[in-house]
């Protein structure tokens, strides 16, 4: 199946999980994701949830890395430059929706890429070798290109793998792990 193909999928499964249900699976992740071995690092970034495309809601995470007094990193997206700026999220971040429905820091204290542990990333679909399908922008290719080769790529899914691997580019950038309801899958 082509990446036109599953972002099609998955973008309709998604739309057959419940509000409740969302929350439910969300919560699940967060808890599979306590059971994993990605909390010995500093910095953290995490995604905030683009709720009208039925993104997973990463307050349950938000939660636990607060709670473990890790710094925490959120995006700001500039879609003329196709980059992404990251700042630590502080009591004073004001979050705005961008036109897009993200939500982001108005502005604060910027942290470059290469002092990133972990980066939790959104995505449409994966296989078991850790390749992804996100939106098709190519955001996070090029933020996760800008980070520190050591960095730990978590992708987050409410769907298991696909079962047939997905055809990854020279500039696709494949995950460590991806957390499900069900499973955390190390590849």
């Amino acid at each position: 199946m082509s990446k036109q193909e599953l972002r099609k999928k998955y973008k309709a499964l998604r739309t057959t999980v419940s509000k409740d249900t969302l929350e439910e699976m969300s919560l699940q992740i967060a808890n599979k994701a306590l059971q994993s071995d990605l909390w010995d690092h500093e910095y953290y970034h995490v995604f905030l949830p683009i709720e009208h495309l039925f993104e997973i809601n990463t307050e349950y995470l938000l939660s636990i890395l607060s709670g473990k007094d890790k710094h925490i990193l959120l995006s700001k997206s500039n879609f003329d430059e196709g980059s992404m700026q990251h700042f630590l999220l502080t009591d004073s971040s004001i979050l705005q929706v961008n036109p897009y429905g993200i939500p982001e820091p108005k502005d604060g204290i910027e942290i470059q890429p290469d002092k990133i542990d972990v980066v939790f990333i959104p995505l449409l679909a994966y296989d078991k070798l850790g390749n992804r399908v996100g939106y098709g922008k190519g955001f996070y290719d090029r933020f996760l290109a800008s980070c520190n080769p050591e960095v730990i790529k978590v992708g987050m899914s409410l769907f298991e793998p696909e079962v047939e691997p997905i055809e990854a580019n020279s500039y696709d950038v494949a995950l460590d792990y991806c957390i499900t309801p069900r499973n955390v899958h190390k590849f």
